[in-house]
């Protein structure tokens, strides 16, 4: 595998509580346990950090297949969200992916959505490891 890209951030102080920091400076923020988890909710924890990665890493995705194809996308977006869960001992990850394709056809937004799936760096990391379901909405 040849490398095209590294992105290096560190993370400091308590972990969920703590702070990180892109190599760049162009990443930097505060870190929280999420009020449902008993936290301040002060700060962005790693589950929103793992949903901004996966949205925008699929949508830029989509658009590359959706290109290839000659499909109209504008408009499009992505949500993730990204379930944390109880598993056995430890802790797993559930991600929803809502797949917003205005003016595609149902059949053409599948076909399209499913390409991307197979085509997307994070997709590709969680198969087989995180449960990800794709939604058209």
């Amino acid at each position: 595998m040849t490398s095209l890209y590294t992105a290096v951030v560190t993370s400091s102080g308590d972990g969920r509580d703590g702070k990180i920091l892109s190599s760049d400076g162009l990443l930097a923020a505060d870190l929280a346990m999420p009020t449902a988890l008993g936290g301040s909710g002060a700060g962005t924890n790693p589950e929103q950090l793992f949903a901004a990665g996966y949205a925008a890493c699929f949508h830029s995705a989509l658009r590359l297949v959706a290109r290839r194809a000659k499909a109209d996308v504008d408009g499009s977006e992505v949500t993730a969200k990204v379930d944390l869960n109880r598993v056995g001992a430890g802790f797993g990850l559930g991600v929803t992916l809502e797949i917003g394709l205005p003016g595609v056809a149902p059949e053409a937004a599948r076909e399209l959505v499913e390409a991307a799936h197979q085509v997307c760096p994070y997709s590709n990391a969680t198969r087989g490891n995180v449960e990800v379901e794709l939604v058209l909405v």
